[in-house]
């Protein structure tokens, strides 16, 4: 065993006190590392007993965030054991959402001493999320240095939830849980905002009073109203789901989609804000809808009861500064409605109630006329300008109102593509056109066949059986393909060229040919344009009423027709009405043309007395036109 000899030195004046002060100084240093230790185990000890009975989540981590220690509070709120805290770092159970605040947040405690106080979500053991409410303190050496992390967090996830019920509460009808009166005008200036910034935005307010609820109050009392209350709140939202509104484009301008929002505003008063409309008649249409669905008998106490609605609506202008104002419009209007209108339905600004009213009545007029086949197909010629002979004819629906009056296109090709009606009106003109191809092939002998052009609309265009209805009425009428042409405008063939490719392909495919309309007035690529199995190009009207007089139209008229040949593609100008159109025309080499100089759209009857007429007269001109 080895001896260690320790030296103590003391100074003389030490050595001069009394021996029992001597063994006491000598004794001192001693004392005192032996109450530091004693110390510091009574501080640890008070340490534990303190975390292990807090209700607090207490955690020491190191300046890496490695876990030094965790309170029994951990598993008793968050279910983890020790041992698997302990296997997983500091930040894996936070929120990922939350992870960058945390981590600043330890940096600031790191740098100051001080810890600011934080809110974040922990993942509970069973995957739910718990809110923390927490402070973090820091440890530093002898040196000053900063080695550890004292963190003390608390449960605050019971309080979040009832301070987020109040918060919704503020904004809510307690009845429905439908917005509030607050939260409506909140959403009716973001959608005012919105709309400053992008003119295009159209939104509306229906105010919505039901009536009767006052007397069943009377008659069956509050309980049986207020039920009442909540099955209208019910079934006003479920006819204000997107699938079931409104027709709406998908561009928002970057703003986050909110199509309607339902609102009870007091008693048996609704509003609902309608956003994104496409047009002036969508706000009505969804009213009516209203209408229709509180027409349906509600049940209370076994009995049938029955409510209706007057609606006022306010349609958004530029002249609206608050929401205020514009709600109170729609409550003019439905007072209005409540007092003077048969239809319950009321648009605050006059003038737009006429044209919605005007609107709407095409509307239910084209859907009657659909039932009652009321359209016809009228035909222009398509004459090849070197012979002057008819080569084909142009498809053009026509509308014989009630059988009394002939309406043409512009009157109601707008309405019936907004509301879809489009759709069955195509497709009948479509069967109609190659029939009558048909028939014309067997009764006039024609080489090459008389060709038929058919309009393919935007919405029809988008559809995706439009190829499968294509094959179905050649197959039917069994008319020759090649003797179909079916025409989509510059717009609509560059909104998508890839699926225009496609869509075009299958078509040609089939053997029928492609013609461009409304060529020069939108943005083709030229290689796109190339790349397009299309076979005609139709130069716009715009630029050969403009051929005589000016000489940039003529310019881009000659420019097309150059560029179209270079292509392999023929050209057919469109809106020729006088001698000197067809003869600038004819210099620049143009293949075929239509227009009022040869004939306006006739009937069937009288195209067909036209191509007898050129039948029996092969050197004849229809330019002449009709008798």
């Amino acid at each position: 065993m080895e001896l260690t000899t320790c030296v103590i030195l003391f100074p003389s004046w030490v050595l001069q006190r009394p021996w029992p002060e001597v063994v006491g100084l000598i004794a001192l240093p001693y004392v005192y590392i032996a109450y530091q230790r004693f110390h510091h185990r009574r501080k640890n000890e008070l340490f534990r007993v303190v975390s292990e009975n807090a209700a607090d989540l207490i955690a020491l981590v190191d300046v890496t965030g490695k876990r030094l220690y965790n309170s029994p509070a951990y598993e008793k709120v968050l279910g983890y054991s020790p041992k698997e805290l302990a296997a997983t770092g500091s930040l894996e159970q936070v929120h990922p959402e939350d992870r960058e605040r945390v981590i600043e947040a330890a940096r600031q405690a790191g740098l100051t001493g001080i810890g600011r106080r934080l809110e974040y979500r922990m993942r509970h053991k069973d995957g739910t999320w718990r809110t923390l409410e927490s402070t973090a303190s820091a440890i530093r050496n002898r040196k000053g240095q900063v080695t550890q992390l004292a963190i003390v967090n608390r449960d605050i996830t019971e309080r979040k939830r009832i301070e987020e019920q109040l918060e919704h509460n503020a904004f809510h009808d307690v009845l429905t849980d439908l917005p509030n009166r607050r939260l409506f005008l909140d959403r009716l200036q973001h959608a005012m905002d919105h709309a400053r910034r992008h003119p295009e935005f159209k939104f509306s307010v229906l105010f919505v009073d039901v009536h009767g609820l006052k007397i069943f109050n009377e008659t069956m009392g509050h309980s049986v109203v207020d039920q009442l209350i909540i099955d209208i709140s019910k079934r006003l939202r479920s006819r204000l789901r997107h699938d079931d509104t409104v027709s709406r484009s998908a561009a928002t301008g970057g703003r986050p989609i909110a199509y309607e929002t339902l609102a009870r505003m007091d008693g048996d008063q609704f509003t609902v804000l309608l956003e994104d409309l496409k047009g002036p008649t969508d706000s009505m249409r969804v009213a009516m809808r209203i209408q229709e669905s509180l027409a349906e008998p509600f049940t209370a106490r076994d009995v049938d009861v029955f409510a209706s609605a007057s609606i006022g609506i306010a349609l958004s202008l530029p002249s609206y500064h608050q929401p205020e104002e514009m709600l109170r419009d729609a409550d003019i209007a439905m007072c209005r409605a409540k007092a003077q209108s048969t239809s319950g339905r009321e648009v605050f600004d006059t003038q737009m109630h006429a044209f919605v009213v005007k609107r709407l009545k095409l509307e239910t007029e084209l859907r009657k006329a659909i039932e009652r086949e009321e359209f016809r197909v009228f035909y222009q010629p398509i004459v090849r300008l070197a012979t002057g002979q008819i080569a084909g004819v142009e498809a053009l629906v026509r509308w014989w109102r009630n059988e009394s009056e002939l309406v043409g296109p512009m009157a109601f090709i707008e309405v019936a593509e907004e509301t879809g009606l489009m759709l069955p009106i195509s497709r009948w003109v479509q069967r109609e056109a190659c029939r009558q191809a048909r028939a014309w092939h067997l009764l006039f002998h024609t080489d090459p066949p008389l060709t038929m052009t058919i309009n393919v609309s935007p919405r029809e265009f988008a559809q995706s059986n439009l190829v499968a209805n294509v094959k179905s009425d050649l197959d039917e009428t069994k008319v020759d393909p090649r003797s179909v042409q079916l025409e989509i405008t510059e717009t609509m063939a560059m909104s998508d060229p890839n699926l225009t490719i496609r869509i075009c392909s299958q078509l040609k495919d089939m053997g029928v040919r492609l013609s461009i309309d409304d060529f020069g007035t939108g943005h083709s690529s030229l290689s796109r344009l190339h790349s397009l199995p299309a076979d005609v190009l139709k130069i716009d009207r715009s630029f050969i009423g403009g051929i005589e007089h000016d000489g940039e139209s003529r310019e881009i008229a000659h420019l097309i027709i150059t560029l179209a040949h270079h292509l392999s593609l023929e050209v057919v100008a469109e809106g020729i009405e006088t001698r000197s159109q067809l003869t600038y025309l004819e210099q620049f080499g143009c293949d075929f043309g239509q227009g009022y100089l040869f004939s306006r759209p006739v009937d069937h009857a009288a195209l067909e007395n036209l191509l007898a007429a050129a039948s029996c007269d092969p050197a004849g001109s229809p330019v002449k036109g009709l008798p």
